[in-house]
């Protein structure tokens, strides 16, 4: 056997890719049951010994570059290029860079591939070739939709295949600016073993991939999919390897999809972009506020409904106005769990701000049934919403609705305290934009826009005595907070 050379037998799980050097019926890594199978380990053939950089050695290790003082690198190569969708745009931080490579993970029908053809069209329309290579459907299919969705452009490229070998002998005839590969799951090679989507293949395929991108300066974006669980699909390698990890969110029976970075070389990774789905295709919405309020941009001007309260959530550096309901049910089936059920919101939130508002807020929730969601599908996460959701618990308990034009804003404590939370002069700016008049804030907010009146609560019960009552008559008890209040 050659020196350096390494033959010998391992396990590796075809969930995770990990690799044991013994037989388990658990992968002790990703915990799944019978993944675990013998394979052969990995060559290598240039183990530390082998070869070292400079020639010192039997195999010399080749060097791609020179090393260079951080003051000399040029920094144009690593200039973005507009996609031509400014919400994709918005999420990428300015476009696609030449050479990087962007993962864009989704649920089956969600859009990944209507999104990314208009993408390719669009580069193709700007003068910058562009091949989409499709391991799932033919290239009349993608021909229809190109049709349908207006993207017919001289200079976009189909192809269908899903060795890959054909992906690379048709990015050298065709030279592309920007590859599209849907999906990276679809791709298989030869020099790796294992089925398409196979950990390995996926590693494989992937590295081959990069390597061509960077060689090459080509935009790459690849396609992936996502497991029941909402992550990506593969060995987490994957994700270490792109630039840029891209998640595809939307509720099939909606028209709202939203893009989130979750890692970005290149820009923000806490960015969002919003769509809709049409059935001529799929368009960024600029400003997408009025999609969460269930009466649209003339919410703060409707009539006050139980059960519903509005806050104003921020989704990297864009604040969304919107709506949180709530319903509060008589438990019907006694010696059964109660029922919590949500849609856009944490379950353990909910469950946390239903204890909250019943030992703190003096509303007592009692043996009921509790139900919350979001209007639109938009999906909250950040503690900043805690003060709406249990407003709205309350307003659900008791019947009694908060003021049409009011906001609520604040983080909730177990103790009912409401804390401070960020960004909230921009909060508030969109709130007055669209015509709410009066917000529920944290005391202590300062550096706050006019146009809206900020109303100070140092606790949850102060909050719910908004409920069914004048807004007016409160806010003469407290003083405005102002920019350098304490």
């Amino acid at each position: 056997m050659a020196a350096g050379r390494t033959s010998s037998p391992v396990f590796r799980c075809t969930g995770c890719g990990a690799e044991a050097v013994r037989w388990a019926g658990r992968c002790s890594r990703c915990q799944a049951w019978g993944t675990v199978e013998a394979a052969a380990a990995a060559q290598r053939p240039g183990a530390r010994g082998s070869g070292r950089i400079g020639g010192h050695g039997p195999s010399a290790v080749a060097v791609s570059a020179p090393a260079q003082r951080v003051t000399t690198v040029d920094v144009t190569p690593a200039h973005s290029r507009s996609t031509g969708v400014a919400e994709l745009d918005r999420v990428l931080g300015g476009g696609l860079v030449p050479g990087a490579v962007v993962l864009l993970a989704g649920e089956p029908g969600v859009g990944k591939s209507t999104l990314l053809l208009e993408v390719a069209a669009r580069s193709a329309a700007g003068g910058l070739r562009a091949l989409v290579v499709s391991g799932e459907e033919s290239m009349a299919q993608i021909r229809l939709r190109a049709g349908r969705t207006g993207a017919l452009e001289e200079d976009l490229w189909l192809a269908a295949e899903t060795d890959l070998d054909a992906v690379l002998a048709h990015v050298d005839a065709v030279g592309p600016a920007l590859l599209v590969v849907d999906s990276v799951q679809t791709i298989s090679t030869a020099a790796a073993e294992g089925v398409a989507g196979g950990v390995t293949q996926i590693r494989e395929v992937t590295a081959a991939l990069i390597r061509l991108a960077k060689d090459r300066g080509i935009s790459t974006v690849l396609v992936g999919h996502v497991t029941k669980d909402g992550n990506v699909a593969g060995p987490r390698l994957l994700e270490h390897l792109v630039d840029v990890v891209l998640h595809f969110e939307g509720d099939r029976h909606s028209a709202l999809r939203l893009v989130r970075a979750g890692k970005n070389r290149f820009g923000p990774a806490d960015e969002v972009g919003c769509f809709e789905m049409h059935e001529e295709g799929i368009r960024g919405v600029s400003d997408p506020s009025g999609l969460f309020l269930s009466g649209g941009n003339e919410r703060a001007s409707a009539q006050p409904v139980a059960g519903t309260c509005v806050t104003v959530t921020v989704e990297g550096r864009r604040p969304l106005v919107a709506e949180v309901q709530a319903l509060v049910a008589p438990h019907v089936a006694p010696g059964q769990v109660l029922r919590r059920s949500v849609s856009g919101i944490e379950g353990s939130r909910l469950a946390m701000m239903i204890a909250v508002v019943d030992r703190r807020g003096g509303v007592t929730i009692g043996a009921a049934d509790v139900y919350a969601s979001t209007v639109g599908g938009v999906r909250m996460t950040e503690p900043a919403i805690d003060l709406a959701l249990a407003l709205a618990v309350a307003s659900a308990k008791t019947g009694a609705a908060l003021p049409s034009d009011l906001l609520a804003i604040g983080e909730v404590g177990l103790a009912g305290e409401v804390r401070p939370v960020g960004s909230m002069r921009r909060r508030l700016t969109e709130g007055a934009r669209l015509g709410f008049r009066r917000a529920l804030v944290p005391p202590g907010s300062t550096d706050l826009p006019d146009g809206i009146a900020a109303i100070p609560v140092a606790d949850l019960k102060a909050a719910v005595g908004f409920l069914g009552g004048d807004s007016d008559k409160h806010l003469k008890r407290h003083n405005r907070v102002t920019s350098g209040a304490a």
